[in-house]
């Protein structure tokens, strides 16, 4: 292993694993990664080779538009008294083609820390990602503590085109790991729409898929979250399908009209 993988993978933890490529750390609240075993980081390594490649050319390009990912780096030897609130989603979560300071989770935190409360987030939005993938890798993001899990996932289904039962399946399956890994873990989920050109009987079954999971007390309905935003091509970036710095602080208050009642 390279003294660069080394020193890369030193500051990696559970809730900067999404991004592949660059690194950036913030610079509040950084503390140092004193203990990881031979057998994680090259896990950990591993791991994300086996990301790269499968996600070939959209990776790729991913990380060429992509900026670098703000990061958190906690010290695993130290108890931290902060609630943590992970987002996790798709590009979507992950503030594609921006600055990782004007991503909506980046938003909810300056939030949270203008009112003093003690929550951290963590943004475990990862560019492409389906319901499929996000069920495969949601054992190893829930190694970590969380205390609030956001769930924002099946957009890039819908955009495939994969059955909405197997998007469903997913959703669903994520919701049953994460209840497993912590019974303590609060849960919302951010529905999510398919536009009209999908055709009636898609649009509604889809958004079925949503409100359906969200019937259970225990799971939060986060309605959709880009209202406001989607259709505005002024609040988007010019590939019209994700919100620009301005876009994404109105999807930050979206988000945080439901989320403070969590806290």
């Amino acid at each position: 292993m390279s003294h660069n993988y080394r020193r890369i993978l030193d500051k990696l933890t559970i809730q900067n694993w999404r991004k592949l490529y660059k690194f950036k750390v913030k610079k509040k609240n950084i503390k140092v990664v004193k203990k990881f075993s031979k057998s994680i980081l090259l896990l950990t390594l591993l791991s994300l080779a086996a990301i790269s490649c499968k996600d070939g050319k959209s990776t790729k390009t991913n990380a060429i538009n992509e900026n670098k990912v703000e990061t958190k780096v906690t010290d695993s030897t130290q108890s931290n008294d902060k609630k943590v609130i992970l987002f996790y989603g798709n590009s979507l979560t992950a503030g594609y083609g921006l600055d990782p300071s004007e991503s909506f989770p980046s938003n909810i935190e300056d939030i949270i820390d203008s009112l003093d409360l003690k929550y951290e987030v963590v943004n475990a939005g990862l560019s492409g990602e389906t319901t499929s993938g996000g069920l495969k890798r949601l054992d190893w993001v829930m190694k970590q503590k969380v205390d609030l899990f956001i769930l924002e996932l099946g957009a890039n289904d819908m955009l495939r085109g994969l059955p909405i039962d197997e998007t469903r399946k997913n959703l669903a399956a994520i919701i049953s790991g994460v209840k497993a890994k912590n019974p303590n873990v609060k849960i919302g989920l951010c529905e999510m729409m398919a536009p009209p050109n999908m055709g009636d009987d898609y649009v509604n079954e889809f958004t079925k898929i949503y409100k359906d999971l969200s019937a259970p007390d225990d799971i939060v309905f986060f309605p959709f979250f880009l209202n406001g935003v989607a259709g505005h091509p002024d609040l988007m970036l010019q590939d019209g399908k994700h919100p620009n710095a301005e876009g994404q602080k109105i999807v930050a208050q979206n988000v945080w009209a439901v989320l403070k009642g969590m806290l």
